[in-house]
């Protein structure tokens, strides 16, 4: 059995899910998802758990025993707790502001960048003084958050010999020794 797909998923109250086919709807305080499940794997709901049955034991069918796992006990936590991503600014003269949907970033282009961002996520910048913007983007779904903080991410990924650009709150940037380190 898969490790993952084993443990059954815990349904907090104020959650519902209802299972109609193939097709798992889960609901709660935050918001609604969605998701289609494959045939080769087996959902059950009883009473606060959800549990999970392949049909084989093939590399496939194990593989998306674990992955619908996953994807449903993503859903389940999204759904009544929600998710959280910061991003940094860092940079001199790189700044973010948020209004409504829109995000703002200057980040040295020569112009500045406007993201608008799904209805599903909630944005804000916060500037202080003395340090970098930070963006905060807050979802239910953790599958569109992580995409769109991937997407502000790569319009200026951290480089290495300054660390300027966008990086995840919290992550390390591994930093190069630059030109006049080798002249020695």
């Amino acid at each position: 059995m898969s490790r993952i797909g084993k443990s059954p998923v815990n349904i907090p109250s104020g959650v519902n899910v209802k299972l109609d086919g193939n097709i798992v709807t889960v609901k709660g305080s935050k918001g609604e998802l969605t998701q289609t499940i494959d045939d080769c794997v087996k959902l059950t709901v009883e009473e606060n758990q959800i549990t999970f049955n392949r049909e084989s034991d093939s590399p496939v069918h194990r593989a998306k025993h674990g992955l619908y796992r996953a994807l449903i006990q993503n859903m389940v936590v999204g759904v009544s707790e929600g998710y959280k991503k910061e991003l940094e600014v860092i940079g001199v003269g790189y700044r973010a502001s948020a209004t409504g949907q829109m995000l703002d970033l200057s980040l040295g282009y020569s112009h500045p960048i406007v993201i608008e961002i799904p209805s599903e996520i909630k944005v804000s910048a916060d500037t202080q003084k003395g340090k970098a913007p930070v963006v905060t983007l807050e979802s239910y779904d953790k599958q569109l958050l992580g995409q769109v903080a991937a997407k502000i991410r790569s319009l200026r990924k951290p480089e290495p010999y300054k660390g300027k650009g966008v990086r995840y709150s919290g992550e390390e940037v591994r930093r190069k020794a630059g030109k006049a380190a080798g002249k020695k």
